[in-house]
């Protein structure tokens, strides 16, 4: 048997892949992350099937019920909050799959930054404010970041900022940014994105710590960073552009 790393969206019941649904429909295990998954998700598992919470489990004990899953002949669905890509350990955990030579897939999902986009309506990628999008994260106590990755190096680059992981830093990370994108630069905040208890905090680099303190969010938000979440450009991209569409029709 295949063992089926699948994106599981911000957490939305409606926001998973129709290949993401046939293979929990299909599933005698489950594996998810109940810390970050709106337990409707669940609804599209098939009944009777076995439903692990992983939150409390370390990756050798994870691998444990994969392996045993495959061995028993069973199929099993490893289910990640937003898309296996950004930030699920599919890395470790295949690895440990390869070194048990099971075999195994991967289901792509909604990213959490995407659905976060999503809910503040806003293009992370505005013509001549910002065309560039920095995925990345913070360490406190979590592994080390690589030297060359440093908040700094990426704020020096005006994009368009999306911190995972980072809500409990807030303060600080602001601070650091300021420098860069100045204290009135636009901020959002999205927690939970698409789940009955999200939560959405707009303010600016100067302010939105406040924010994010007083409503005590603590897992499972995003923070966008960047001009372009605010932008008042009356810019348009080329590729739409009156000129291209005429220059394309003369070259036919």
């Amino acid at each position: 048997m295949t063992v089926h790393f699948v994106g599981a969206g911000p957490g939305a019941a409606d926001l998973i892949t129709l290949r993401a649904a046939r293979l929990l429909g299909a599933a005698d295990v489950v594996l998810y992350p109940g810390t970050y998954l709106d337990a409707e998700v669940l609804t599209h598992c098939r009944p009777g099937a076995d439903l692990v919470d992983t939150q409390d489990l370390d990756l050798d004990r994870i691998t444990a019920r994969l392996v045993a899953a495959h061995a028993a002949g069973q199929d099993v669905v490893r289910l990640t909050s937003g898309d296996p890509s950004l930030y699920s350990a599919l890395h470790e955990q295949t690895r440990r799959l390869d070194a048990a030579e099971v075999p195994w897939d991967v289901t792509p999902g909604v990213p959490a930054y995407a659905a976060a986009a999503a809910v503040v309506g806003r293009e992370l990628t505005v013509p001549l404010v910002a065309q560039s999008v920095v995925l990345t994260r913070t360490q406190a106590r979590s592994t080390a970041m690589p030297a060359t990755e440093s908040l700094t190096a990426f704020a020096a680059t005006g994009a368009t900022l999306v911190l995972h992981l980072a809500i409990t830093r807030t303060r600080a990370l602001m601070a650091e940014l300021a420098a860069h994108y100045g204290e009135t630069c636009p901020v959002a905040v999205v927690a939970r994105a698409s789940q009955p208890d999200e939560l959405v905090l707009r303010a600016t680099v100067g302010t939105i710590a406040d924010l994010v303190e007083e409503a005590g969010l603590r897992q499972a938000a995003v923070i966008l960073v960047g001009p372009a979440l605010g932008s008042a450009s009356d810019a348009e991209s080329y590729l739409y552009s009156t000129e291209r569409v005429a220059r394309k029709e003369r070259l036919r």
